[in-house]
């Protein structure tokens, strides 16, 4: 069913056939038709950054910016999602068109800028939601906030939804707006980090809660960077870490239609640099900060890998735009049965 639907909507221009998809999917569930998409979903629970998610297979930031489909989402099986990146104030995003499919690599280029209604219209939808699962909200700066006050937007929208988010990830990695890599820089990033542990402490103590803090790093990263983001997640004991974001490279899609759009590429052709960064990253932190795998994941298969090379929970989104909710259930099963074959080979 879900190949039919695709069909349809990749008729359409990409951000118009996205939105029309998120309203569908509200819509459905609204009135009780969802089941007709969603799968059965295995629970395979484990517990993860002192959270219990009920399985490993999570839904990435970017396809629902301000909490208006959380309800929906939550219904389709996934073990967790996450909303946003959301900013302290409203801004539209980049000039239109800013979102390309390149169907014959299962891969998307979006530059979307960080287009949200703001931290207050995000924290009003997730009150208004009845979803009980694990959600991750998602908090960048906005895109006129010089470099050097980066911090302030952070800790403005880590105040706002501290309260309902299950945990809450720093994204210092989106290519699309201006200067916000420069955060993944070693004195930048120990600021930001700073920072951010010193005010989670004080809202711990103020909502009589922890809420875990996980950072979003990019998959263009050296070894010596990823050393140092992981020496630094250690000294600042962050609770999680998500790799990877969209990659500025444009290898596998050379030549396609769009492959020369500006932006972040995301899909089949981020999974081998996602591994990597997620390979590098389990050997230097030792298994003492998770890492959440995001990258690339197509099929089941693809999500079990990340798990085999050090992920502890996988995320995607452009999979979910190729394969539809089928997916979810595929990835549960191969990460379960992936899991199985490595405690009977122990």
């Amino acid at each position: 069913m879900y190949s039919f639907i695709r069909s349809i909507f990749f008729s359409l221009d990409a951000e118009t056939a996205h939105g029309l998809g998120m309203r569908a999917i509200r819509d459905a569930h609204r009135v009780g038709l969802l089941c007709l998409l969603a799968p059965r979903i295995k629970s395979t629970p484990r517990t993860v950054m002192g959270l219990t998610f009920p399985n490993p297979v999570g839904l990435a930031a970017g396809l629902d910016k301000d909490g208006d489909y959380i309800d929906a989402l939550g219904a389709l099986g996934f073990g967790f999602i996450e909303i946003g990146t959301v900013t302290p104030r409203p801004q539209p995003g980049n000039p239109k068109p800013r979102l390309f499919r390149l169907p014959k690599a299962e891969a998307i280029i979006n530059r979307m800028g960080f287009n949200n209604k703001g931290v207050d219209y995000l924290v009003s939808s997730v009150k208004r939601s009845r979803y009980k699962g694990i959600l991750g909200i998602n908090i960048g700066k906005n895109f006129d906030t010089p470099i050097e006050k980066a911090v302030d937007d952070y800790l403005i929208c880590l105040r706002k939804v501290y309260p309902y988010a299950s945990y809450v990830t720093v994204n210092i990695s989106s290519p699309n707006t201006k200067n916000l890599r420069q955060l993944q820089q070693s004195d930048e990033l120990e600021n930001l980090l700073a920072a951010l542990k010193a005010e989670q402490k004080t809202l711990a103590e103020q909502h009589g809660k922890y809420v875990p803090l996980a950072l979003k790093i990019a998959p263009d990263l050296d070894t010596e960077q990823i050393i140092m983001i992981a020496d630094l997640l250690l000294k600042y004991q962050i609770d999680g870490v998500i790799a990877t974001n969209t990659t500025i490279g444009r290898e596998g899609v050379e030549n396609l239609p769009h492959a020369e759009e500006t932006g972040g590429l995301s899909g089949a052709p981020v999974r081998q640099k996602s591994n990597a960064v997620i390979k590098q990253l389990s050997i230097a932190l030792q298994g003492k900060i998770p890492i959440i795998g995001v990258g690339g994941i197509m099929n089941g298969l693809d999500a079990a890998e990340k798990i085999q090379v050090g992920a502890s929970l996988v995320q995607f989104y452009s999979g979910f735009i190729y394969r539809g909710p089928e997916l979810i259930a595929e990835a549960v099963r191969e990460i379960d049965s992936a899991e199985r074959m490595a405690f009977k080979q122990k």
